[in-house]
This record gives C-alpha cells, sequence and structure tokens, in this order.
C-alpha cells in the first residue's frame, strides 16, 4: 500500500491525542486553532477569520473526547455552557500555550469545508454544572494572539510584538508555509 492511498487512516488524530497527553503530563494547557465552517459547532461570536483557538485542557473543558473524527467537549463561554464539536480534519495547530510547542497541520481542502455537513451550533444548558470556565481558552484570530483573561475586543487585533521577548512573555505559534 502506498502512503497515497485514501484507504490509510489520518495520523492526525492520534498527533493531537498524543500532543494533549504530553500537554498534561508536563502541566501544560493544550490549545487548539479550528478552522471553522458549517461543520463546526464553537460559538461563533468568537469566530476571527474563519478561525477558533479553543482551550482543550481537562480544567477548562468537561466530557472530552478526543476521537478519531471529532473532538467534543462542553465549555463555558461567558458563563454560558456550550457542547463544541470540531471535525479532527479541521485543526489546524494543537500546542501548549505556556511555550507554544506544537504542531501544525494543513488546513482541510476547500472542497472539503464547503461539503461539510451543517452543524447546529445550539446553546446547551449544563445539567451537570460541572463544566469549568472555558473563556480564558479562547483567542480569537488566526494562532497570533491568546489572551488569557477573556476574548478579545471586537476589531481587528495589532500583530503582536515578535520574539520570545515581547510584553507579557507570551508565547507565540507562529505558522510557517
Amino acid at each position: 500500500m502506498s502512503a497515497f492511498e485514501p484507504d490509510i487512516p489520518s495520523t492526525r488524530p492520534y498527533l493531537i491525542r498524543a500532543l494533549h497527553e504530553w500537554c498534561a503530563d508536563n502541566g501544560f494547557s493544550p490549545y487548539i486553532a479550528v478552522q471553522v465552517d458549517a461543520s463546526v459547532r464553537v460559538p461563533m461570536e468568537f469566530v476571527k477569520n474563519g478561525e477558533i483557538v479553543l482551550n482543550v485542557s481537562m480544567e477548562a473543558t468537561s466530557s472530552l473526547k478526543l476521537g478519531n473524527e471529532f473532538i467534543e467537549f462542553k465549555a463555558r463561554f461567558g458563563g454560558v455552557a456550550r457542547e463544541i464539536i470540531v471535525p479532527v480534519s479541521h485543526v489546524i495547530a494543537i500546542y501548549a500555550r505556556e511555550n507554544g510547542q506544537g504542531m501544525a497541520f494543513p488546513a482541510p481542502p476547500a472542497a472539503a469545508i464547503a461539503s461539510g455537513p451543517a452543524v447546529d451550533a445550539a446553546v446547551v444548558p449544563d445539567a451537570s454544572g460541572d463544566a469549568a470556565e472555558a473563556a480564558d481558552g479562547l483567542a480569537r484570530g488566526p494562532l497570533r494572539s491568546v489572551p488569557s483573561d477573556a476574548a478579545a475586543p471586537s476589531g481587528d487585533l495589532p500583530d503582536p510584538p515578535a520574539g520570545p521577548g515581547r510584553p507579557g512573555g507570551r508565547p507565540q505559534l507562529k505558522r510557517v508555509k
């Protein structure tokens, strides 16, 4: 079998699980960057430039399932419990918030985005009350800014200064094409 045959399962879900475990084992907060379309169930008010960054740590989520096809969990955004469903094919990066170490993946092809199944983005009430606050797991913009306290104000975000010496000492994931 060739590595290009469509019958071979993707390595992406396995790598996501491995990096998630690595983050947890080392006390880091795993974040995923997601390319958003109709097949992704996330709070659309936090999507910027077709992407959203989510904190998928055990502390920020409830009922986290890192499956081969979907990443599913419950989290709170602005105090409102939401059910999040992300197709694994739409995860474009997973990395540790604290140091930026992780892995980027190719974005899904435009055809897959256009033909993906629609998913209702309904708010799910939190019956158990155990979903963690996930607002600090939310970033706006394409892998450039990961605010820790709340979502960024509306409007375009300025580009943060480059390099490890930038104010606040926050790590930065740089997308290289």
